[in-house]
């Protein structure tokens, strides 16, 4: 029943995102598809997925525990909370807290946890910020003037 509901759910929207996308206006200079293919071809597939979940669902899931979804909610908060911090307070801070949290989480041996999460900080601010070039800031722009 759940596949049903959810095949359900993803074919409205969909049709919803085809009727969006079918609004777009033609540009003078367009490519020779114009701005509705892409977004018509994600509709079409996402229909498609969806009338199959809908027409073939698979048997009923053995869903998780109340300790799994606690888990899978205080993520999705560390997350929120992760971007929203991160303009505030900059790239390092927010990313080294929010995966040493999520690191905890999978495994909850603080030492290591502290170190993944100021690994994963440092090493993700030097590729995004050097090997792609994205306008990122280390520290709160309050402290660097």
């Amino acid at each position: 029943m759940s596949d049903r509901i959810t095949g359900l759910i993803v074919a409205v929207l969909a049709l919803a995102f085809a009727a969006g996308a079918s609004q777009l206006e033609e540009p003078f200079f367009a490519d020779p598809l114009g701005p509705k293919a892409f977004p018509l071809l994600i509709s079409a597939v996402a229909f498609l997925a969806g009338a199959t979940m809908v027409m073939r669902p698979d048997a009923e899931p053995a869903w998780p525990g109340l300790a799994t979804l606690m888990r899978l909610a205080v993520a999705t908060v560390i997350l929120v909370a992760y971007a929203y911090a991160l303009k505030p307070l900059g790239f390092l801070l927010p990313t080294a807290i929010a995966s040493t949290a999520l690191s905890w989480q999978i495994r909850p041996r603080a030492g290591q946890s502290v170190v993944i999460g100021l690994a994963l900080a440092g090493g993700l601010f030097v590729i995004f910020k050097y090997a792609l070039g994205l306008g990122l800031f280390a520290l709160p722009r309050w402290l660097m003037g």
